[in-house]
């Protein structure tokens, strides 16, 4: 029998090692990304603006963001996050909205929405994927300049048209 008890000692070290090298390995400053769950068509899309996504956008490095996927990427830190396959936002139908907010960089449209917390989120219109880029407060000094990386990956891979929703 102690030969049993050291093995299932041994057992629960290597496990607890395991645990503690994934709880180290995270770190909090990380940024995180809710993933979208777009319709198979638009998901097939976002694959392929991944594989188009640059190094670097206004000269940040690629920093993805939590938890690893297809559908998301980052650079920077802070981060400016890339979310492809959302939903189409509420004000891109409003009337009174979308037209006064809405920018066009190198042939692709962007929806502009300033957030509570000082970012701005611009998101595509008029393409069969929805995506979805944020600027935090720290980069909204950039202008523009970050939509321009992502016009041609954004025109080769998210073909004009109109996104579903779901």
């Amino acid at each position: 029998m102690p030969h049993l008890r050291r093995r299932c000692l041994t057992g629960m070290s290597a496990l607890a090692l395991l645990i503690a090298t994934a709880a180290c390995s995270a770190t909090d400053d990380e940024a995180s990304v809710v993933v979208p769950s777009p319709a198979a068509k638009a998901a097939g899309l976002c694959r392929d603006l991944h594989g188009q996504l640059p190094e670097k956008v206004d000269g940040l490095g690629r920093t993805d963001p939590g938890p690893k996927s297809e559908l998301t990427a980052g650079w920077g830190d802070p981060a400016i996050i890339l979310r492809c396959g959302v939903p189409r936002p509420p004000k891109m139908v409003d009337p009174s909205y979308a037209p006064k907010n809405g920018v066009k960089v190198n042939g692709v449209a962007w929806l502009l929405e300033k957030q509570d917390d000082g970012s701005y989120t611009f998101t595509t219109g008029a393409r069969l994927a929805y995506v979805e880029v944020t600027l935090p407060e720290e980069r909204t000094g950039d202008g523009l300049g970050p939509l321009t990386d992502f016009a041609a990956p954004v025109k080769k891979t998210i073909p004009v048209g109109i996104g579903k929703t779901s």
